[in-house]
């Protein structure tokens, strides 16, 4: 992947792109943002454009070094993930160790960790000696989600890559360019964070099935409350959708605000704009407080879900909610 395909991030990749062109390529970058906002994509990127052997300030994808980057095999490229809930002194040492005797490509190394901010104090303040007394040409590059739970001197050491949430009509312009269903993937853009994860998202058969039901439920469970339980029951609860509860209740949270969009004419922002026709005839059985305090409903079942509470129960709850009041 080169930079033109990374979406958005303009700001991130000009910084990136003009280190690389004036030659002046810090020992430590800290990429700062969101999960879904690209940051391990960019950080392989940005990687593969130090080693590219036929461009200056980008990846070409054919080139040897980029094939063995990207295929995860580079000698002096490293990726250190957490070990469980956190990243530990003994991988800090062990990268140290690694890259004390491995020299290739006129002697550049880079490493990356992910989930920066999860590393033990020991295994930061080892860090922070690797970066103050680098003992080659290397580059570190340290992904978070909070470039503020480092430790002030990893900070101040390491150039700051800002990393910015997406907007969700690009995702969902780009997901439907790569196949996915358009009624799947405006689903997905509020559920999920980033170009990846919608696509994983939209690629389970388990999520279509529930958008389906969630709609049927969603027809029901305005008036008809012994029916909607009954079909709760047998689509959901006596399936393997019960394991979905969780993303049931979001899904009703969006069903509900479309009904607000459509009372407020901001169809153009509906997420299930294919059920036009049902949106139009449910919009005001409800005003614009009684449909809020759907959505809250929603909220608190969620919630309560994954409090382990019995996601029948759960339901049946959100039911009960959703009557108070129109």
């Amino acid at each position: 992947m080169s930079f033109e395909h990374i979406l958005g991030q303009e700001r991130a990749k000009k910084i990136l792109q003009n280190g690389l062109r004036s030659g002046k390529v810090s020992h430590a970058y800290l990429f700062s943002g969101p999960k879904g906002t690209g940051k391990l994509g960019t950080a392989l990127t940005f990687t593969k454009a130090l080693f590219c052997e036929q461009l200056q300030d980008d990846a070409c994808d054919e080139c040897l070094s980029c094939r063995k980057i990207e295929h995860g095999n580079h000698p002096d490229v490293q990726v250190i993930s957490p070990e469980g809930q956190s990243i530990k002194i003994d991988q800090i040492r062990e990268l140290q160790r690694e890259f004390s005797y491995r020299t290739h490509a006129a002697g550049r190394k880079v490493y990356i960790v992910e989930q920066a901010e999860s590393m033990t104090v020991q295994a930061a303040n080892s860090l922070l000696k690797f970066l103050e007394e680098p003992t080659s040409p290397i580059t570190a590059i340290l992904i978070t989600e909070n470039g503020q739970a480092m430790l002030p001197t990893i900070q101040s050491r390491s150039q700051w890559v800002p990393f910015t949430p997406q907007d969700p009509q690009m995702i969902c312009s780009e997901l439907i360019k790569q196949g996915c269903p358009a009624t799947l993937a405006r689903a997905a853009v509020h559920i999920v964070n980033g170009l990846d994860a919608g696509i994983q998202l939209c690629q389970q058969n388990w999520f279509a099935e529930l958008r389906n039901v969630m709609l049927q439920l969603g027809k029901e469970c305005g008036t008809r409350l012994p029916s909607a339980l009954l079909m709760a029951q047998q689509k959901v609860f006596k399936t393997e959708l019960a394991e979905h509860a969780d993303m049931l209740f979001r899904l009703f949270h969006l069903w509900f605000r479309d009904m607000l969009n459509y009372q407020y004419n901001r169809q153009d922002s509906l997420v299930f704009r294919d059920q036009l026709d049902a949106i139009g005839k449910l919009a005001w059985t409800k005003s614009a407080e009684g449909w809020i305090r759907c959505m809250d409903a929603a909220t608190e079942a969620q919630k309560r879900v994954r409090a382990n509470v019995s996601p029948q129960l759960a339901f049946e709850q959100f039911l009960v909610g959703m009557q108070g009041g129109t």
